[in-house]
């Protein structure tokens, strides 16, 4: 599969294109951007790449199968909408949409296309996710009672980075909420009932910090978000049984080692590592997977709109408590 990407965003050189580079079938061959200097960047990953000063130039390569979309959260679905009218399979940075209501226009847009586009949700393949939905869902820690996940960095010094700004659709919710309400609705398979408390602090009209509490029927949730905390990850799922906690889930390998602790009766204590897994790598082979039809995906639109949903959920609760 031949990538494009648009846009040089730090991430996609750092993470993204590396990852493509790396990926079995996967091949960047096309970047855009006003500014020729930001592709060298890319250069190392794919040194006979095109490089096309216009977005629309790239969606109208023939020789481009899919596109990568890591532009600002404003203009994703705008611009994932326009890659599969040219015929293009978009892979979108997170949030795809920032509203639930958007996302339905880029499924509307993907079903008239029949190409794949998903929304870049790299923990779902990343393997200790599978073994935690596996394990909890196969009853391995009986019967969930509550998750609670915690994810926070701290960028109040960056103040012309597009988290910090509320024109770009930036806030904490947005950047990474979606990994802390994801992350529990693919390992448990539920979906939020209704937000029950929600504590959101804003500055400069984005949000940067957010204490959530949840109901999701058989069990309750609670999370704390932040970009103005000191860095901290960790999702633990707790049933009458045992608990499971990652302690890397979000960036696995970075944060800390990929690790998953399984405590249940007794005292026993399992624990599995994962040094090695890149979560990037894996979820550009799934993609491409899934457009040849040989696999399934395990993060459509429809599961991208209802973690959505959810931060649409709680930023309402917040408004209106």
């Amino acid at each position: 599969m031949r990538w494009g990407i648009l846009g040089a965003a730090k991430f996609a050189r750092e993470w993204m294109a590396p990852a493509i580079h790396a990926a079995k079938g996967a091949e960047l061959v096309a970047i855009a951007t006003s500014d020729p200097a930001k592709a060298a960047g890319f250069s190392a990953f794919a040194p006979g790449m095109r490089v096309f000063d216009d977005y629309d130039a790239l969606l109208a390569d023939p020789d481009i199968d899919a596109v990568y979309v890591p532009l600002p959260n404003h203009l994703h679905v705008d611009w994932t909408i326009k890659a599969l009218e040219a015929g293009k399979h978009v892979l979108c940075e997170k949030p795809i949409a920032l509203k639930a209501d958007e996302i339905d226009r880029v499924i509307a847009a993907r079903d008239k296309a029949g190409k794949l586009a998903a929304e870049a949700f790299m923990i779902v393949h990343h393997p200790q996710f599978q073994r935690a939905r596996e394990l909890v869902q196969d009853g391995a820690i009986g019967k969930l009672a509550h998750v609670d996940a915690v994810f926070s960095y701290n960028n109040a010094g960056a103040v012309d980075n597009i988290r910090n700004r509320p024109e770009t659709g930036g806030g904490g919710l947005p950047d990474i909420g979606v990994y802390t309400f994801g992350a529990a609705r693919f390992v448990t398979g539920a979906d939020c009932q209704r937000v029950t408390y929600a504590d959101l602090r804003f500055e400069n009209g984005v949000d940067v910090f957010a204490q959530v509490a949840a109901d999701f029927g058989d069990f309750t949730y609670g999370a704390v978000v932040s970009m103005r905390m000191q860095p901290r990850q960790s999702i633990t799922f707790h049933g009458d049984a045992g608990h499971l906690t990652l302690t890397a889930p979000f960036n696995a390998n970075l944060y800390d080692v990929a690790q998953l602790t399984l405590e249940t009766g007794n005292g026993v204590r399992q624990v599995e590592r994962w040094p090695a897994a890149n979560h990037y790598v894996l979820q550009v082979e799934a993609f491409g997977a899934a457009a040849r039809g040989t696999a399934d995906y395990a993060c459509p639109l429809e599961f991208s709109r209802g973690t959505q949903a959810m931060m649409d959920m709680v930023f309402d609760k917040a408004r209106n408590p």
